[in-house]
């Protein structure tokens, strides 16, 4: 009989803790996905306003040199220079995406905890049970 309640006991406390571990990952996955709506929305409307002060800025620097015989090649310029940004800002996010930190990673290091404290549990148990073995051996 005993050893049956410790089998419920133990199973209702691998429940809890899988419950409380679930939970957990189910609250970083909800401000996860917070957090990118907002930096996605943040980023659309930060590259709709670079795009209009770009295009403004080209149509100045087109109509600045226009009447002159350096407009094609401050055209070229402008479209060389937008192209170094652009590929410095692709590195930039290819760089944040792959360095950044990793997601769920309380969940990840909650469950390593438990992990280590289910095998010190297993580890004092077989001590327990090797040293209840010499003293029946002893009797």
């Amino acid at each position: 009989m005993g050893l049956r309640r410790s089998v419920f006991g133990v199973a209702g406390s691998l429940v809890g803790l899988l419950r409380t571990r679930l939970e957990l990952f189910a609250l970083e996955a909800a401000e996860e996905k917070a957090r990118l709506i907002k930096l996605l929305g943040m980023a659309f409307a930060a590259l709709l306003f670079l795009t209009l002060a770009v295009l403004v800025f080209s149509v100045t620097i087109a109509v600045a040199f226009w009447p002159t015989e350096d407009r094609y090649l401050a055209l070229g310029l402008l479209a060389a220079l937008y192209a170094v940004i652009g590929v410095v800002l692709l590195l930039l996010v290819r760089h944040e995406l792959v360095s950044g930190p990793a997601p769920f990673s309380a969940t990840f290091e909650e469950l390593g905890r438990d992990a280590d404290l289910l095998d010190s549990v297993h580890a004092a148990r077989a001590e327990q049970d090797a040293l209840a073995e010499r003293q029946r051996d002893e009797s």
